[in-house]
Formats: C-alpha cells, structure tokens, sequence
C-alpha cells in the first residue's frame, strides 16, 4: 500500500494530539464564553478591531481580537491561549513602539472597554486598565485629585505605569506607578489576583516599572492620588548655535521639585530648539527659575511664554488639545470618533545618567538627520527619592527620546543616535519606548533588576503564555 505524504502528515498530526499536543483553536468556543467580541480575520470589523497607534504596525494580522467587557473575558482568553498555545498580546491603548500589542498570529485581548474611573473621598482612585489619559485626568480634575502621568491624551493608563510613568508633574509627584497601591491581574493560570504591598509583593513590585505584558494581564489600578493645583507652563525658544550650551547650562540648572522641563531638539541645524516645561505653582514663582537658565546658557531666548493653568486645562495644553473639546481630544482610529491622529514614526531611548562630558559632540550628533527629534525629560526630585519599584534609573538625569518619522531612513538614524549616544550613557533605555533593534535590550530595559524580575515572571508564568520577542519570561 502507498501512503501519500497528505497522509502521513495527518496522521503525524493525530499522533501529536494523542500525545498531548495542542489541538487548533476553537475560536467559536471562545466566542461562545465571552459577553464582548470577538473579531476574526474573516469578520467584519477585524480591519478596525486590530488598528493600534502606529500605521507602520498596519500589516501585522493578529489571529483573533477580543474586545473584553468584563475581567471574565479576560481570565477566558489567558486560559484560551494557554490551552491552545496561542500567542497573547494585552493591548490598553496600543502604542507599543514595537507593536507587541497586535502582533501577528496572537490572541489581542483588548482592555479599552475596562475603562471605569472611581475616585474615593480618602483620595484613591480605581483606573480600569484601558482609560486612556485624557479620560483619567478629567475624571480625577472632576473630584479635584491629580495623578503624575504622560502627555499623550490616547496612551492607554495599564503600559503607562507598568512601565513607570514619566510625566510633567513628576519630579514633584513621582513616576506614575509611585502611586499605585494595588492592581488586578489575571496570571498565566487565569487567576484573578489583587497585590499590593502585602499581598504577593515581589509581584507587586514587578508591576511598578517591570514593562507589560510580562507577568499577566492587569485589569484595574488602584492609586493614591494628590490633590488638585494649578500649573504654569512655560516655553523657551533658543537660536540654534546656542544647542551646546542649552544643553550644558540646562543640565546644570539647579530647580526645585516643582519645576519640570524638557529640551526638544530636532534634526535640521538650522531649527531653533524649545525649553518646555511645567511648574507646580503660579506663573510668578517660575519667572526666577526661567531668569536662571537663561544666564546658565548665556543667550537670551528668542521667546518666551509663561502661562497659568488649572490642573486639567495644564494637561490638555501638554496633550496638544487646548482647542479640542473632551470629545474630540481622542483617537479617530477607534470608535471613540475623536480628531486624534496616528503615528508614523519609529523611536528609541538612552538614559542620561551623568552630565554630558561634551555637549557640542552631544548637540553635533542630534542634529545628523533633519527627520529626527530628541527630546529631554527632566528626572531628580521625587522621582529620585520614590519607592523600591522594579523602575531602574531612578538616579538618571533625564531620559532621552529619539523619534524619526517613518521614511526610509528611520531606523539607520535612530539606531545612529541610540548607538552613539550609548558612549555617554551606557547600555540604558526606557521600557515604555521600546526599541525592537535595541543591542543588549534586556539589560538595557531593567539594569540591575534584570535577575529578578526574570525570576518572577517565571514564577507566574512558568509555561511562557505570555512569552514575546523582547518579554522576560
């Protein structure tokens, strides 16, 4: 008897499955467990379901996207996946640099409708997963609380602060996951899990600045929040032969706590370069400070714009959204029909650790592509006195941000700037911009907490359900 090669891989298939071996996904059984959706990429609104921030990830095809409504659809999809050996991708408002939140072939488990915000009269709030931002401070300004976050209105709060949080209130409040008290999260096994600082701490520690996606599915956040004030932001503008010494005097600046700022640099060498920045406190109290840097650089700014706020109308400023309404302060990408645009750009990061030993080759290396921008956050204050959190470059200086937008050249120039900029930084990044190229990334991402975050992921999640390229499991 002949046995066609159709038949021997057939019954190869049957011996594996006899012997173990996972079975195909029976996506209609998952579908049948769920009270939210489930997109398939044959169905109608799959195209829309799996759409995150950046138009360059626009290609991937994640196998199915579950759009969860309840924490049970989330425990159905860890225990789907882990069942079935399916890839999963958590996903709150998918900005993953690297796209690791619509991977191909994955299970997307979609947080965005977890997105209730409860603020307590003692100050806490509890954040479903997938609030974006600008939802989450207006709520919190509602009840007259603040939390230290981004400025990006449409970043979801879950890889926010997993992640650590950097944000323009920082250095006076801390990073955002400073101020978390307890999460949610379904594990590996399925289990839903409260931690805190004395349920389960080594997990609880791992959540604050460990990255996502690493150690299961956070579904809510609970955080201690501060009470509202109002923010001055301000705005320099410098020629551009003054870069080398902004960049000297500005990391010299001595400021306090309240005081927040960030060097935006682009790439063309003839483009001038904004000091922007906030301060917790009114508009006359920031002008010594302003005056200061000023005479640390040694030129006077072309600009400068001073501006008191109320907390909310602060952030919506930062947000780029001062002429939106709350309504169309969202992304036009989803359901939620706002004026918010895409990405189309690739990024990358260093930590500055020490003061830059030559500013001019720092300023030279900046301006090597006109597509690029870099930009400085200011870290020190509270940020440098928080709590032990998986977060590792506490003691930095500033992070920095190198973005380039998306043309052929993209990646070369920001691999050129990261790679270069490592001889004054070491091998350092921030988890939150994720880098897929970054050289050494693992122990770029967490430093000196590397060993045991590994060891805790693989604690709860010792079969690597959550496992992805650049995951710690």
């Amino acid at each position: 008897m002949t046995v066609s090669r159709r038949d021997l891989l057939v019954g190869l298939g049957a011996a594996m499955t006899g012997f173990g071996m996972a079975a195909p996904p029976d996506w209609d059984r998952l579908r049948r467990r769920l009270a939210g959706p489930l997109y398939l990429p044959q169905d109608a609104g799959y195209a829309a379901a799996r759409q995150g921030y950046f138009t360059i990830h626009d290609g991937q095809r994640p196998a199915a996207v579950a759009r969860c409504t309840r924490i049970e659809d989330v425990q159905a999809c860890v225990e789907f996946a882990a069942a079935t050996t399916t890839p999963v991708s958590a996903r709150s408002g998918g900005h993953s640099y690297a796209g690791y939140s619509t991977r191909d072939g994955s299970l997307v488990v979609d947080l965005r409708q977890l997105a209730g915000i409860q603020v307590y009269p003692d100050g806490t709030a509890v954040i479903g997963a997938g609030a974006q931002l600008i939802d989450v401070y207006a709520t919190l300004a509602q009840a007259g609380r603040l939390l230290p976050g981004g400025t990006c209105p449409s970043v979801g709060i879950a890889g926010l602060t997993l992640g650590g949080g950097i944000g323009v209130t920082a250095r006076k409040y801390g990073l955002t996951c400073d101020r978390l008290v307890s999460a949610q999260i379904v594990t590996a096994d399925s289990r839903l899990r409260t931690v805190s600082a004395v349920q389960e701490p080594e997990l609880f520690w791992a959540l604050r600045g460990g990255g996502g996606g690493n150690f299961g599915i956070v579904t809510s956040f609970t955080f201690q929040t501060a009470p509202t004030t109002d923010l001055t932001v301000f705005a320099l503008e410098f020629p551009a032969a003054a870069l080398p010494a902004l960049l000297g005097g500005w990391q010299s600046w001595p400021v306090p706590d309240e005081v927040w700022s960030n060097v935006s640099v682009p790439g063309d060498p003839q483009a001038t370069t904004w000091v922007d920045g906030c301060f917790v406190g009114s508009s006359s109290g920031v002008q010594p400070h302003l005056d200061k840097l000023t005479r640390l650089v040694g030129t006077q700014p072309l600009a400068r714009i001073v501006k008191q706020f109320s907390y909310f109308d602060a952030m919506r400023y930062f947000a780029g959204c001062s002429e939106l309404s709350l309504k169309e302060c969202r992304p036009n990408w989803t359901s939620d029909a706002g004026l918010l645009d895409r990405g189309a750009y690739v990024a990358t990061s260093r930590m500055i650790g020490a003061p830059l030993r030559d500013p001019a080759a720092t300023a030279a290396l900046l301006r090597s592509s006109p597509g690029l921008t870099t930009q400085f956050d200011s870290f020190g204050g509270a940020i440098a006195r928080g709590p032990d959190t998986a977060f590792p470059y506490r003691q930095s200086i500033a992070s920095m941000q190198v973005t380039h937008e998306f043309d052929g050249t993209a990646r070369q120039a920001i691999a050129h700037v990261r790679d270069e900029a490592a001889r004054e930084c070491g091998q350092t990044g921030y988890i939150n911009y994720i880098d897929p190229h970054m050289p050494n990334w693992a122990q770029a991402y967490y430093g000196s907490n590397l060993a045991k975050l590994r060891t805790i992921a693989r604690r709860y999640d010792p079969g690597r359900v959550f496992a992805f390229a650049q995951g710690l499991s």
